[in-house]
């Protein structure tokens, strides 16, 4: 499945492959869950799956490929989910992304999202998480 390819290839590059072409279609399956795919002739440029719960979603995975990053591919689908999740009358989304990944963390930052957190050892014990987090309404007074 290309979605894991890219997966492995492009954000968990260096770790164990977690997104596997069966949890990733699994992943698909599941009603909560909301996938954009951004796909020319050529193919498949970018993706972002995102789950919703009771209260906030949770941007699981984006990915761009290289050679369109910084070309809107993934600012349109972030505004995509984001105004999904609006609609479901989420108040908040999160992510997490790799610490040591600063070409992302500029991206989140540029679509407002806001760090609030950092999980030491995330992933696989050995890479440090950041945790960002986008709030979509006001909470309380």
């Amino acid at each position: 499945m290309a979605l894991a390819t890219m997966s492995r290839d492009l954000i968990e590059h260096g770790l164990g492959w977690r997104y596997t072409p069966s949890r990733i279609a699994a992943l698909l399956a599941e009603p909560e869950t909301c996938t954009v795919v951004a796909c020319d002739q050529s193919g498949i440029g970018g993706f972002a799956v995102m789950q919703f719960g009771d209260d906030h979603a949770h941007l699981s995975l984006l990915c761009v490929q290289p050679a369109l990053q910084r070309r809107a591919v993934g600012r349109r689908m972030i505004d995509w989910l984001v105004g999904s999740a609006r609609v479901a009358g989420m108040s908040a989304i999160r992510l997490e992304l790799r610490a040591d990944n600063t070409g992302a963390l500029a991206f989140y930052r540029a679509q407002g999202f806001a760090e609030n957190g950092l999980v030491p050892g995330y992933y696989d014990g050995r890479i440090a998480a950041r945790r960002m987090l986008l709030r979509l309404q006001a909470t309380g007074p």
